[in-house]
């Protein structure tokens, strides 16, 4: 591994994972086969994570929590109860999801919860904020310091407080110029419906 401090431990689908030495896995966590969690994590009972993942430093995964292969989550994100993270997701650094839409320190509202889903191949830039029970499609993209409060399309590209669309995103992340094509890959998308997909 190259990192004294990376300690293997087995994973649930039979291979091993890594963990620094000052985070914490509890019993009854699920973790993917070459995941690596970094210094001062904490990984709750019940939580599932894929294989391939990279889990920063200072990280609070729930224990109702779901996470794909391959998502990097940068450090200080915490992924709270009842959100789901699908494949090949990036969260930015201090990004931060919700699970109670009105919180009140003296009334429990646990039973509350709103789910919130993140869908394949999305980016969380740093310091964004995704209110819980939205749900962002596949291969969007949210800028740094927004506050998302609705639903976003695949593809798209959002930024702001409150957040609006921008224009599309490629799935590589470059933006598309205004004939859907992207200049960096040269991916051709076309419209449909609202939304976009790709040319096949």
């Amino acid at each position: 591994m190259g990192n004294k401090e990376l300690i293997e431990k087995p994973a649930a689908d039979g291979g091993i994972f890594y963990c620094h030495e000052s985070s914490y896995v509890d019993e009854g966590a699920l973790i993917g086969t070459s995941t690596k969690i970094w210094h001062f994590s904490h990984i709750m009972a019940g939580a599932k994570i894929g294989a391939h993942c990279s889990i920063g430093q200072n990280v609070n995964v729930g224990g109702r929590a779901v996470i794909g292969d391959k998502v990097k989550v940068q450090n200080n994100v915490s992924i709270y109860d009842d959100v789901i993270i699908e494949d090949d997701v990036f969260c930015g650094p201090s990004m931060v999801f919700t699970n109670v839409i009105n919180p009140r320190s003296f009334i429990e509202r646990k039973h509350e919860y709103k789910k919130t889903i993140v869908k394949r191949g999305a980016s969380i830039g740093a310091n964004a904020t995704i209110v819980c029970g939205v749900t962002l499609g596949e291969y969007c993209f949210i800028g740094a310091g927004s506050v998302v409060t609705k639903d976003v399309p695949a593809f798209a590209l959002i930024y702001g407080s409150p957040a609006r669309q921008h224009g599309w995103v490629c799935r590589c992340g470059v933006k598309l110029n205004d004939e859907l094509i992207c200049p960096e890959c040269g991916k051709v998308y076309i419209q449909h419906g609202k939304g976009i997909e790709e040319q096949i």
